[in-house]
């Protein structure tokens, strides 16, 4: 099991026409990669971050570009998922601060966001695989929660709100929700089309397409292995959840009235919600209490679905999306003690494969450990002059260590001590 902290960074976005017509002014600097500084003319407040994009002016040398964005957390995510682990990258933050450009962004060149990214470099990566012993399959969903109520966007004519169930192993999932196999990155990049015609998005005093709704596009990334030196077949299944939630707001800032205020209740129903989530976690680090004891996950439809995200079985990162200036001072803040309190989240993340891989990497890693076992036994002609086992005697070892597992209850390290017991006897 690895542990690991949640890993945030913090983006500014360029002036918008309604902030440049008002004369604002920038709040926001940068000092370093890491260092986000928020200031008036009385408070200063400093804060520290895993990365910094400073995108105020594109003539800028720091200017962090949709790529630069990519290649620092949407890079190492992926990996990950190639290891086999469970990834979540959302993005966080006040309506028009640049979210969903960041998840998402256009279709123009260099204005891809990370879904796209990630997407295209998953295929790319399977595509340079010349490995025929392993194979990969890939299937997408695509879904929004608007007013507590989660819509299949893969399937935008299905009337009615889909159920949220409770696997008792796999945990939370979505009850009939789509899930499309791929086979190459047009094939993902019209289903994402799709989708994102179908989401909510309305217009307020703060954004003109306002995202209303919470949008979560999920890769099941599976990786199959025949293993010649067992004979078995082994599996490894990612789950990556990316995450564009709706922006938080205040109804006097967005003007909001009728359903556009309904909207806005519960998306910050939901955000407050996941605030709490968080601040209950975060408290978390350094005690001893356990995460189900008083963690609200059920207390909103987003948290219940992002529960593994969030301290669960996931590598997880978070972007905060922000305006630089000085008219959304109290949202910028706001939104920077979010961030500062989710980098104290720790996930435990495992590497998601069935027992024939875990039994397959465990009798290998008893194997790579042959030599200085042989060596102090003084059996060092089973090792050649390179200094490696010779390739029939780890055939040989791995072979025999597998017959004592699936003919016995012992575990790897008794196999281990069996076999070389009969060797040295």
């Amino acid at each position: 099991m690895a542990s690991s902290s949640v890993k945030v960074a913090v983006r500014v976005r360029p002036f918008n026409s309604r902030e440049m017509n008002r004369g604002a002014k920038c709040v926001i600097q940068m000092q370093d990669k890491s260092t986000c500084e928020c200031n008036t003319h009385s408070d200063v407040f400093f804060f520290h971050f895993i990365s910094s994009f400073f995108c105020l002016r594109c003539e800028d040398p720091s200017f962090a570009s949709q790529r630069k964005v990519y290649q620092d957390i949407g890079e190492e995510m992926l990996l990950h998922a190639f290891e086999g682990y469970n990834v979540c990258i959302f993005a966080y933050g006040q309506t028009g601060a640049g979210k969903s450009y960041t998840m998402m962004g256009k279709q123009d060149p260099g204005q891809q966001g990370i879904i796209p990214q990630m997407c295209e470099d998953l295929f790319r990566q399977t595509a340079d695989n010349t490995d025929p012993d392993l194979s990969f399959s890939v299937e997408v969903s695509y879904m929004e929660i608007y007013c507590e109520r989660v819509r299949d966007l893969l399937n935008p004519k299905s009337r009615g709100a889909l159920r949220v169930r409770e696997h008792p192993i796999m945990g939370p999932y979505v009850e009939d929700l789509s899930k499309m196999a791929v086979t190459n990155y047009s094939d993902i990049a019209d289903l994402m089309d799709t989708g994102n015609k179908a989401r909510t998005v309305a217009a307020t005093n703060m954004n003109e397409t306002s995202s209303r709704s919470h949008a979560v596009f999920t890769i099941l990334f599976t990786q199959r292995r025949h293993d010649n030196m067992t004979s078995l077949d082994t599996e490894k299944v990612s789950k990556i959840s990316l995450v564009d939630l709706a922006g938080s707001e205040r109804a006097d800032s967005s003007g909001a009235k009728g359903m556009r205020l309904k909207e806005g209740a519960n998306i910050n129903k939901s955000l407050t919600t996941l605030g709490k989530v968080i601040s209950a976690l975060a408290d978390m680090h350094g005690t001893k209490k356990r995460r189900s004891d008083f963690i609200p996950y059920r207390d909103s439809v987003l948290t219940w679905l992002l529960r593994e995200n969030l301290g669960g079985n996931s590598r997880t990162a978070m972007i905060a999306a922000l305006s630089p200036a000085d008219i959304n001072y109290e949202e910028i803040l706001s939104t920077l003690r979010y961030a500062d309190r989710a980098k104290q989240i720790k996930c435990n993340a495992v590497i998601n494969e069935d027992p024939n891989a875990r039994l397959v990497r465990e009798l290998k890693e008893e194997v790579n450990r042959l030599k200085e076992l042989l060596l102090s036994q003084g059996l060092s002609n089973l090792i050649t002059a390179s200094g490696k086992y010779t390739h029939t005697h780890a055939n040989l070892l791995t072979a025999r260590l597998y017959s004592l597992l699936n003919n016995s209850q012992m575990s790897v390290q008794q196999c281990w001590r069996s076999y070389f017991h009969d060797r040295v006897s």
